[in-house]
């Protein structure tokens, strides 16, 4: 039998988006006989070096931490499960979505979706090529499959790890792991960094190190107002990103609910 888990992180404030999503993903957890964990108290508490760091001192201030990395706290259950899949609190799960494990193979090590490969409005086409110019081109010796639409990499919000993404992490610790060397200008936002998340730090980890990768469908991570309206009805998992730019902040679930279709 395979042990798989989701993890979830919910630090700080609660929102009535959040919550609502996370009951949406236990649901789905128990219908298809999946663990089910979400952290509600921060462990990692990866802070900025404030000599280096361009983030915002208000921010970083205001909890002495980035929750955002929090998130790596998932890689530590590698060591009791088979698959571990992190999915971020503002994702909501379909009832009718089928088991997302049953898209990882044993020969990858790691999934998730390839943003531009998402059926996206035209709008985000170009939010896209901006970001990814902001974010990716001065990592010139990594192979980021450069095309029109920007740069090949991965929406993080949800990700799947496969027991062999352990050896990837070399016997570091979550913490070990975030604390490299390497990653201090990611974590610590410098320059076009400024306002990036683990994304950046785990697209350039995936890159650098040539992890076995699955692309997966847009369904399992469909990033609301950016799919086309149409292909949002075809998903399994819809993202609401960028909570602060949603109607009251996305605390209007029952709305945003009935824009999915749901």
């Amino acid at each position: 039998m395979v042990n798989k888990l989701i993890f979830q992180v919910a630090v700080g404030k609660k929102s009535k988006l959040y919550e609502h999503c996370i009951d949406s993903v236990a649901a789905y957890a128990k219908k298809h006989d999946i663990d089910h964990i979400v952290l509600r108290q921060p462990k990692l508490r990866i802070g900025v070096d404030p000599f280096n760091t361009n983030r915002s001192k208000e921010a970083v201030a205001r909890l002495g931490y980035l929750p955002i990395f929090e998130k790596e706290n998932a890689f530590e259950y590698l060591d009791s499960y088979d698959q571990v899949a992190i999915i971020d609190s503002d994702i909501y799960i379909r009832d009718n979505a089928p088991d997302i494990f049953n898209e990882m193979t044993d020969e990858y090590d790691f999934g998730a979706v390839v943003e531009r490969q998402m059926p996206i409005t035209e709008a985000y086409k170009v939010k896209i090529r901006n970001y990814t110019r902001m974010q990716y081109s001065s990592l010139t010796k990594q192979d980021w499959k450069w095309n029109e639409d920007g740069a090949e990499f991965y929406n993080m919000g949800m990700m799947v790890l496969n027991k062999g993404f352990k050896k990837h992490l070399k016997g570091q610790t979550p913490k070990e792991f975030l604390n490299r060397l390497e990653f201090k200008d990611f974590v610590d936002g410098v320059g076009p960094w400024k306002w990036s998340t683990d994304q950046t730090l785990l697209n350039y980890f995936i890159k650098k190190y040539n992890i076995p990768t699955k692309q997966l469908s847009f369904k399992w991570n469909s990033l609301y107002t950016a799919v086309t309206p149409e292909k949002q009805k075809e998903s399994h998992f819809i993202h609401f990103f960028l909570k602060d730019h949603l109607p009251n902040k996305g605390e209007n679930v029952d709305q945003l609910m009935k824009d999915i279709g749901n």
